[in-house]
């Protein structure tokens, strides 16, 4: 009976000290299992701040000081033109001269269209009046009456149109901006068609296709 105590007493022993054995290790097997998740946030964060849409919203905002100035004197003179042309289809004698005065405000109506187009999509703000120095045209020719006003009233489309065409040709020469540059050579065709047919008024005789030189007011 006591070697049957004996192995008893040991068998009991060696199961405690199993027992003890293995509780240790299952708290640190929770510790290390915790530890991954707090390492997968920040890595997210540092790829969220890319703003690549920006560069392409200012984008339209990027004309020359140059091409600005263009687009705003030809809403400018464009302008002028439909008013004076208002003014010659109620003031002048001549049918040749009145007929002219029709069609500087279809025409340039259609001009001014486009270039208020063009400067919506550019952000250029337009004057809105023609300025002080067409204003002063405007008025010398409102006192005027009869033949007198047919003859300064060319004469006026003739400047206008030498220097408007020297201004279209040199913006679709130079010009920096690739929409500006294209409406201006596509407006030069009837910036020329105009000058022709004044020069055709104020010389009959000499066929609209070919210029002349000199003008008599």
């Amino acid at each position: 009976m006591s070697n049957f105590k004996i192995l008893y007493t040991g068998i009991v022993a060696i199961a405690l000290s199993l027992a003890t054995g293995c509780t240790p290790t299952t708290p640190h097997d929770q510790n290390t299992s915790e530890a991954p998740p707090a390492t997968t946030l920040p890595v997210q964060a540092t790829e969220s701040p890319s703003p690549t849409v920006s560069p392409t919203a200012s984008g339209q905002n990027t004309l020359s000081s140059l091409d600005k100035q263009f687009i705003k004197e030809a809403a400018q003179g464009g302008l002028a033109e439909v008013q004076l042309g208002q003014l010659a289809s109620k003031r002048a004698v001549s049918k040749a001269v009145k007929e002219y005065g029709q069609r500087m405000v279809q025409d340039h109506t259609l001009v001014n269209n486009q270039i208020k187009q063009l400067a919506n999509q550019k952000g250029v703000t337009l004057p809105t009046t023609i300025g002080t120095q067409n204003q002063q045209v405007k008025q010398r020719l409102s006192k005027l009456s009869g033949a007198k006003f047919d003859r300064q009233y060319i004469n006026q489309m003739l400047q206008d149109h030498q220097k408007d065409i020297s201004a279209f040709e040199k913006e679709a020469q130079q010009g920096q901006d690739t929409d500006v540059k294209a409406f201006a050579a596509q407006t030069l065709p009837t910036l020329k068609e105009h000058l022709q047919h004044a020069r055709s008024i104020v010389n009959p005789g000499t066929p609209t296709s070919t210029p002349t030189p000199t003008t008599t007011p």
